[in-house]
């Protein structure tokens, strides 16, 4: 789409309003996303005291979620190239609802473990299909935009629970936090779920979902509605010729071309977990007591960090089709390398006060400008429509490996090596995946999920 076209799709009649209104409930996925997983930031430290748990199993609490978005992502590529992409989200809003009842009331650590693996199923599936069916219908010259949302859902998510977990913590005295507080917690979650749930119900279908299962109708409206009647048309056959020379089989995603995509993906799938964001989002209060934090005040940094990921978040919304995906990867992985060796310093001389703080905060601000959003948007972007599904599950089943490594791990490290080593893995990380960007990652921004696809068969 040139900028002419994209000046006037952007003038139909409630278009913009509509793609905006349609991308925000997706989104709402995103925020569940944030909230489920940062959750177990306020709650770890007084449940490990109510179950007496080694930092082994406090570990595997924290985890337990992640195994189910391992499962959510395995699965749900393939439910929603059957299915559709609406029916799946609407299954994924009932799990984040059980898990967030079940999550709440347990007597035991395996009743906890279960119900967090039933929430993680729906985040996994969640976490590929929101910035899937958002990929899906916006028009590409506000695409990485409207993909991004999905991660500005997330920041909020871990914001909105963070001064969630503040709130609660304060509400009573240690006791009763490590009997109660860390249950209201976990059960607040079934508000935004059943939010998540009835919207869902007055967004469309994903139009290029609906043509290749031959609804061109329905598809024709939809695009109609977004892009205006003149470029429909011109979306619909583009589409359609696409789809007739894409035989729909995973070995699509394997073959010539198209596995630099999948290389791709992965690899930005990979490291946008194993660079620590999440060492730090699910953490962060642990972290800071090691140093000399108290409790209220390790709380009070973690809402700092939350809101840092925010504010952040909207500066790659607001440059992401501006400057394009790489440019904004190769500065802000930059900037990530750079805070790191900070944070690094600050452990291993032991230099207490604001430093480090300051340090961290400048990770999360890079993290959130550049790796957070755009490995979402690029994964969204670089597959055939026929097996989109499948290659986005892939990617994400790919990132949740990563997650569960990190939060496993992380407690673990931290005990026997301590700050500047865990962090100086997270270093060496981020180095190898600058470099893998430099030499790899293509420039998306402007072009049609179909131009995208050409351009690695041809």
């Amino acid at each position: 789409m040139n900028k002419n076209d994209a000046l006037q799709a952007s003038k139909e009649p409630h278009s913009l309003a509509f793609v905006i209104r349609v991308s925000v409930v997706a989104a709402l996925g995103g925020l569940l996303f944030g909230y489920d997983t940062a959750v177990i930031a306020g709650v770890v430290g007084f449940l490990q005291q109510k179950f007496e748990l080694s930092s082994t199993m406090v570990g595997w609490a924290a985890s337990s979620a992640i195994w189910g978005c391992v499962l959510g992502a395995m699965i749900a590529g393939y439910m929603s190239d059957r299915f559709g992409r609406k029916k799946v989200l609407i299954v994924t809003a009932i799990l984040f609802f059980i898990s967030a009842l079940g999550a709440a009331i347990p007597n035991n650590l395996t009743e906890f473990v279960i119900a967090r693996f039933i929430g993680g199923v729906g985040v996994g599936a969640a976490s590929m299909l929101s910035p899937l069916y958002i990929s899906e219908i916006a028009p590409s010259h506000i695409r990485g935009r409207l993909v991004s949302l999905y991660q500005l859902a997330i920041v909020i998510g871990i914001n909105v629970i963070y001064f969630v977990n503040l709130k609660i913590a304060g509400s009573g005295n240690e006791a009763w936090n490590v009997d109660m507080g860390w249950r209201y917690m976990l059960g607040s979650e079934m508000i935004p779920a059943v939010l998540f749930l009835v919207l869902l119900f007055i967004v469309p279908e994903s139009p290029r979902w609906l043509i290749k299962k031959g609804r061109k109708e329905e598809a024709n409206d939809i695009l109609t509605k977004v892009n205006g009647k003149q470029k429909a048309g011109e979306l619909m056959t583009e589409i359609e010729t696409a789809l007739a020379q894409e035989s729909g089989t995973i070995g699509d995603i394997f073959g010539k071309g198209l596995r630099m995509a999948l290389v791709v993906g992965m690899v930005l799938a990979l490291f946008s977990q194993i660079t620590g964001i999440n060492a730090i989002i699910y953490y962060a209060p642990e972290i800071f007591k090691s140093i000399g934090f108290g409790a209220e005040s390790a709380f009070m940094q973690t809402v700092t960090i939350g809101i840092i990921n925010t504010l952040f978040t909207f500066v790659a919304i607001w440059l992401i089709d501006k400057l394009g995906r790489r440019t904004l990867l190769i500065y802000g992985i930059g900037g990530m390398i750079l805070s790191l060796i900070g944070v690094i310093i600050c452990f291993q001389f032991d230099v207490t006060g604001p430093w480090l703080l300051i340090f961290i905060l400048g990770f999360i601000a890079c993290f959130a400008s550049s790796l957070g959003p755009i490995p979402w948007v690029l994964i969204s972007e670089i597959f055939p429509t026929k097996t989109r599904g499948v290659a986005m599950s892939f990617c994400t089943l790919i990132l949740w490996v990563g997650v569960i490594f990190i939060t496993q791990f992380t407690p673990m490290l931290l005990e026997s090596y301590g700050g500047a080593f865990t962090f100086g893995v997270f270093l060496i990380n981020s180095i190898i995946l600058f470099v893998f960007v430099r030499m790899k990652v293509p420039e998306t921004k402007q072009r049609t999920l179909e131009e995208i696809e050409h351009s690695w068969t041809k």
